[in-house]
């Protein structure tokens, strides 16, 4: 930690990675200082976190008390007074640094594997409390399971509920099971010849030798009674609404098994889901508002990755411009915004999500997330967003809206032509027809992949004569082809994005200098849409003719009409 970091997290105040602990009025005990130590540990966040000691609640430093009986603080005691009163016992840095003539005690609390408590047995968290502001509140037990699924260090679907019987399981959702792999191409076969007993215990839905010993979470949740769910897993609900701006037309809430949420949901959905024919030669193509593979992939990830320690239902909002289904419970450890692409699958129930995939509900290679992107794409559709997520839930909107079908024309011939686009090529073209160009960075950060993958793919749309690319190295930039744009029913945005010819930009340069009696390079590539080193080259090929002369140096430079 130095001066500069430290005066930066203060300046930017507290949050749930930084807590502020003043001593103007008075010190700091031992036990404030380990509470706050072990809240910091139990956070969402898999970073490290800032305790400050010295700076008060308003951003004021006014320093840290000495600590030890020599007057002053000795950063390897503090570290070992943590390590001994903390189980299991963090690791802390803790540095002295200077900052206003005053001295701030600031440690570092490094991310947790599991809960941690003080020796005395005390839990806390750090969350934001009901004013909004970051606090410490106590951890309760539901909420350590919660804390350890995120992290993959338990699997909460595989845990015993100790009320449940055998009793409480529902024949027909075995069936509904078994029918569930018969109609759908991706479940697992082998199931399909065993008894009921046989299969809750080949999925892991009980624990059981001769007899039924304990019924799981999974159980329940795939079989379970309608009563039995209510009375045992609370948690456990679905909402499906149709709403109208402020009107409520539908507002109903389910506390079935999931297999039976899943069909009654779909078959709301395809009754909703209205559908356009477009015509491609011969070939009849449906465009429906939502896709329907989307569409399921989105709320089995919702099922499956909920935290079902969380009260709170599975939402399914039906809206009259976007589709949104949101679940509760933060993403996975190590699955972010940026991420979500590439990153390997980490489901929070890792039993539920393998019964899912035997059920042929959602895609064995553990990568619906794509399936749900290809299929918005495909449709002629704006790409999926998680934007609205958080620590406390996950919310996935699905646009709606009219369908580009001339996008879609374009991806059938592309495809009747033996161009098959993956996810990585809609995302891009997808991100071209919206915002028109793109630099090699920003379709990076689209696909989720480095630069050099990105090239490639960007390079192959050019070869098959999507795409085309303007400018050089650093400058480089990409646009859709002046063929591709014809195809969408738009020729003219091709000579908008394209720019113009150079020796349409020398007359624009010379024009904008006989008004104005100057220009700078910065000024020039504005107004050629040019990058600031394609202006510079384009005002130096101006001075080397006799056309324009240069006055002044580096940031100061101008080019006047040489007389």
């Amino acid at each position: 930690m130095t001066p500069e970091r430290l005066r930066e997290l203060i300046a930017a105040g507290e949050s749930l990675d930084v807590e502020f602990k003043g001593e103007e009025r008075k010190p700091l005990s031992d036990d404030e200082l380990i509470e706050a130590v072990v809240c910091l540990a139990n956070r969402s966040s898999k970073a490290p976190a800032w305790l400050l000691i010295g700076v008060e609640d308003d951003r004021r430093v006014t320093g840290a008390r000495p600590r030890h009986e020599a007057g002053r603080t000795d950063p390897v005691r503090l570290a070992a007074l943590i390590a001994n009163r903390t189980r299991p016992s963090l690791t802390a840095r803790v540095t002295l640094v200077p900052v206003q003539g005053k001295e701030v005690i600031a440690i570092e609390v490094p991310p947790a594997h599991s809960p941690v408590a003080t020796t005395a047995g005390k839990y806390l968290r750090r969350a934001l409390g009901g004013d909004g502001k970051p606090c410490c509140l106590p951890m309760f037990f539901h909420e350590m399971h919660a804390w350890q699924a995120d992290r993959g260090a338990e699997d909460y679907s595989a845990l015993v509920l100790p009320e449940a019987r055998w009793e409480d399981l529902d024949p027909l959702e075995f069936e509904r099971f078994r029918r569930s792999i018969r109609e759908r191409r991706n479940g697992d076969p082998s199931l399909l010849a065993l008894t009921d007993l046989e299969l809750a215990k080949a999925l892991g839905a009980v624990e059981a030798g001769g007899n039924v010993r304990n019924v799981r979470i999974l159980g329940l949740l795939l079989f379970g009674k309608e009563e039995a769910l209510k009375r045992l897993l609370p948690t456990h609900e679905v909402a499906f609404q149709v709403l109208a701006g402020h009107k409520v037309e539908v507002n109903d809430f389910f506390r079935w098994p999931l297999l039976r949420v899943m069909e009654e949901c779909e078959q709301r959905f395809a009754a909703r889901n209205r559908e356009r024919e477009l015509l491609v030669g011969l070939l009849r193509i449906g465009v429906p508002d939502y896709p329907p593979a989307a569409f399921r992939e989105g709320l089995a990830n919702a099922l499956i990755h909920r935290d079902y320690t969380r009260l709170g239902a599975v939402h399914i909002q039906w809206h009259p411009d976007r589709l949104e289904i949101s679940s509760p419970g933060g993403f996975p450890e190590g699955v972010r915004l940026d991420n979500l692409l590439v990153t390997a699958p980490r489901p929070r129930n890792p039993l539920l999500a393998d019964a899912f995939k035997r059920a042929g509900i959602v895609e064995r290679t553990a990568r619906g997330i794509d399936t749900i992107f290809y299929e918005q794409l495909r449709n002629g559709r704006p790409a999926p967003s998680y934007d609205r997520s958080n620590e406390t839930g996950v919310v996935l909107v699905l646009p709606g809206g009219e369908a580009n079908l001339e996008f879609v024309r374009l991806l059938v011939e592309e495809s009747r032509a033996g161009h098959d686009l993956g996810l990585d090529d809609l995302l891009i073209l997808n991100a071209l027809w919206r915002d028109r160009r793109l630099t090699t960075a920003e379709a990076a950060r689209i696909t989720q992949k480095p630069e050099s993958d990105v090239r490639a793919t960007l390079n192959r749309l050019v070869e098959i004569g999507l795409v085309e690319p303007r400018g050089e190295r650093k400058g480089r930039t990409w646009h859709l082809s002046a063929a591709t744009y014809r195809r969408l029913g738009q020729p003219t945005a091709y000579v908008r994005q394209r720019g113009f010819e150079p020796f349409q930009q020398e007359q624009m340069v010379l024009q904008y200098v006989e008004k104005h009696g100057r220009i700078t390079r910065a000024e020039a590539a504005e107004l050629c849409q040019l990058g600031l080193m394609q202006a510079y080259r384009l005002l130096k090929n101006l001075e080397k003719r006799g056309l324009l002369v240069a006055r002044g140096e580096k940031k100061g430079r101008v080019y006047e009409r040489s007389k």
